[in-house]
């Protein structure tokens, strides 16, 4: 049997909804917040497909003034393959929250395949006619043509009448007829309309480059979020539920910054708020009491009591996403594959935990560790199209672009004695980290691993001046600085604090070293430097164990790591 939406906007009550490709883009998000955000009444994926999408290479989501933002992720999504069956453990882990299941196809037969494939975990699914910057015939192809938009419901609802779950049609505001749209795909069969999705797409120019911002196959344009478009938000949710009449469930969203939006959003027609660019300015560790004073504050507007607007004091004005124009120094080989980038200027009051982004306009950009604040040094290892154009193309003189930092300052447990691990370029995170146990007096001891014979480290002569330094060539077997880890537990003892840098399987393995040898897991520290592409915590692909290290910093102890089941 059909589900039934469970709120409405006639109760005049304050429902939240995550948005789509926003916080709630993995499973385990989803797990943090269904645990840690009570007030979270709708929760909302990122869009799925039947096959993975790589998406745009990055900036793929940009700043120009606070609060405002750009995007063109590109429908970035790893496939309903490998989503699916984690959706199904989620369910059966004990999720029992509203989950709105969005979904992007090019064609009919592709989104019925989506729709019958994900029914079994959704309350609802959300068809995407509306993403401003997708490759032709996805997103606001569809939705911005009110045939097409009526001609895919019909068969999608066609064939898939007897689903469970209800069927949401997310529109673009990019038309003058939004609300004569949704009434006509509500007339075809769809349950429900989301609006608005992002407008535009416009060309993103940063302020200190003078260029675009945004990189894609049209041009840089991409959508428009945030705080500029709220208006346009409102006038659509309030043409549409002219339109459709007071039965028809709306999700709506774009803009909300507070708790006024909230009750405006209500008032105006919605039965549930979409949350979702402005925690880009309010840390994670903050969005519990966050989403609670939204809800709380818009209720009591629409109540006619007073309304503090807590939730003001723990949104940021500042631009998050600002860029700082440096210059190239020097780039210094080290080896076939890994440099040392020397940059003007200064990042202030940059501690171990943290990372910037370096971008160079119309190439891209990546996050990166900065190894010494004095001069601005890089460590860069050659990976992919970004990195290989600092090693062929960059020179001295050229200008290069900064944003950050992002993370946050590793706790450091209280200890006379620590040994740090590093493996690769993790050495870039090991001089930032020795500066501050210098601060508490720790005594240092530092093993390293190198693929560089003749057992020289990158950083070897700053790293020295702080504690006994050890660098291990790999002589043909990776990570074999690790067979020489049991003399160091035994220098460094039981009461010592570990930290762990280099890559992921590098760090497991010693972490198994350790505890074997009797280091309990919360004094052992894992530097978990996974992929993220905004630094704001939007989307989402920092996540580890459901804390965003943009937001949490970088390093965890291995004990929450165990815990959440990370490592």
């Amino acid at each position: 049997m059909k589900k039934s939406f469970p709120m409405g906007h006639k109760e005049r009550k304050v429902y939240l909804s995550s948005v789509s490709g926003v916080a709630t883009t993995k499973t385990e998000l989803i797990s943090w917040f269904d645990k840690n955000v009570p007030d979270l009444d709708i929760f909302t994926t990122k869009s799925f497909q039947v096959r993975p999408n790589p998406g745009n290479r990055e900036p793929v989501i940009c700043e120009t003034k606070s609060g405002d933002f750009g995007n063109s992720v590109g429908l970035r999504n790893p496939g309903m393959d490998k989503t699916l069956p984690e959706l199904i453990e989620l369910r059966k882990n004990g999720f029992g929250k509203w989950l709105n299941v969005s979904l992007s196809a090019d064609n009919p037969d592709d989104f019925i395949t989506l729709v019958k494939a994900f029914d079994s975990v959704a309350d609802s699914v959300e068809l995407n006619f509306s993403c401003p910057h997708a490759k032709k015939g996805f997103g606001a192809s569809i939705g911005v043509d009110i045939d097409i938009a009526s001609e895919y419901v019909e068969k999608i609802h066609n064939a898939t009448k007897d689903r469970n779950s209800l069927l949401f049609i997310k529109l673009t505001p990019n038309v003058n007829n939004i609300g004569e749209i949704a009434k006509r795909v509500i007339e075809m069969g769809a349950d429900g309309i989301t609006a608005i999705n992002t407008v535009g797409p416009d060309l993103h120019i940063d302020s200190t480059s003078g260029t675009p911002i945004l990189q894609n196959a049209i041009g840089g344009k991409g959508g428009k979020s945030g705080r500029w478009v709220y208006h346009r938000a409102i006038e659509c949710i309030k043409e549409i539920r002219e339109a459709v009449g007071d039965d028809v469930p709306i999700i709506g969203m774009g803009g909300v910054w507070g708790e006024k939006e909230c009750f405006e959003m209500v008032e105006t027609g919605a039965d549930a708020v979409g949350v979702g660019s402005v925690l880009g300015h309010v840390r994670q560790p903050n969005w519990p009491e966050f989403f609670a004073s939204l809800k709380k504050g818009g209720q009591n507007l629409l109540d006619g009591k007073d309304c503090d607007y807590s939730s003001s004091k723990l949104v940021s004005s500042e631009r998050q996403m600002e860029y700082r124009k440096h210059t190239v120094e020097s780039i210094q080989f080290h080896s076939d594959d890994t440099v040392l980038l020397t940059l003007t200027g200064e990042v202030e009051n940059f501690k171990a935990g943290e990372f910037v982004f370096l971008w160079i306009p119309g190439v891209g950009e990546k996050p990166f560790s900065l190894a010494k604040t004095t001069p601005l040094t890089f460590i860069v290892k050659k990976r992919g199209a970004f990195t290989s154009y600092i090693f062929s193309s960059l020179k001295a003189g050229d200008d290069i672009y900064i944003r950050g930092p992002y993370g946050a300052e590793v706790k450091r447990p209280k200890a006379e004695k620590a040994l740090v691990i590093a493996g690769g370029t993790g050495e870039a995170v090991a001089l930032p980290l020795a500066e501050e146990l210098k601060k508490d007096g720790t005594v240092m001891s530092f093993l390293v691993g190198t693929s560089v014979d003749g057992n020289k480290g990158i950083l070897e002569s700053e790293l020295s001046r702080f504690g006994s330094y050890k660098a291990i060539s790999d002589s043909g077997k990776p990570g074999r600085v690790l067979d020489y880890l049991p003399e160091e537990i035994e220098s460094t003892g039981k009461d010592g604090v570990y930290y762990l840098i280099g890559p992921e399987i590098f760090m497991k393995i010693a972490s198994s070293v350790l505890k074997n040898s009797g280091i309990e897991s919360d004094r052992i520290l894992l530097s978990m430097e996974r992929n993220t592409m905004c630094g704001i915590g939007l989307c989402g692909e920092c996540s580890c164990g459901g804390h965003l290290e943009c937001q949490w910093g970088t390093f965890m102890t291995l004990s929450f790591l165990e815990k959440e089941g990370a490592i």
